[in-house]
């Protein structure tokens, strides 16, 4: 009798050990971003390309946000800023609705595949003058994977596309 009710206590904590071992290699494997990066589009809109796999083969959902700032200036016919006050700094944070995108094979990769911003401007340029985006930078950007509970932490990034006098 004591024999067996040894043997089944070894039974139970060899099973009880396995169980924690198994859960603890599960912890550790799942879904997880192989790379992440940003960029500016030719609109000021900040672009994310994104692969990341160990997500199963259901929808999975995305949300993208970060800081960003813009410049806004009047760039006169000679295709120069004039040294005045018509030009507007916007900053603020800004963020995707959440997406989904399907896995191929557990695997999402994905090429410009959420975008968002630049930021509005309310900047009025006066008559023979052009209204234009100056800069834009984007910081903290992140993108998280909600349905998995994983975020990639991605690179700043900034593009110019006129130079305007900030004085």
């Amino acid at each position: 009798m004591r024999k067996s009710l040894k043997l089944t206590i070894v039974a139970v904590l060899a099973t009880a050990g396995l169980a924690i071992w198994a859960g603890a290699a599960s912890a550790t494997s799942g879904a997880h971003f192989f790379s992440a990066t940003g960029s500016v589009a030719g609109n000021g809109a900040l672009q994310v390309s994104w692969d990341e796999a160990g997500v199963g083969n259901a929808t999975v959902n995305y949300t993208l946000s970060t800081q960003a700032s813009a410049l806004y200036a009047c760039i006169n016919g000679g295709g120069n800023h004039p040294k005045a006050a018509n030009k507007q700094a916007v900053n603020g944070p800004l963020s995707s609705p959440n997406t989904g995108f399907n896995p191929l094979n557990g695997r999402v990769t994905v090429t410009n595949g959420l975008s968002v911003g630049p930021l509005g401007s309310s900047l009025t340029c006066p008559s023979g003058q052009t209204f234009v985006l100056a800069c834009v930078s984007y910081t903290g950007i992140t993108l998280t994977d909600t349905t998995n509970n994983v975020t990639a932490n991605i690179a700043n990034v900034s593009r110019t596309f006129v130079w305007a006098d900030t004085r």
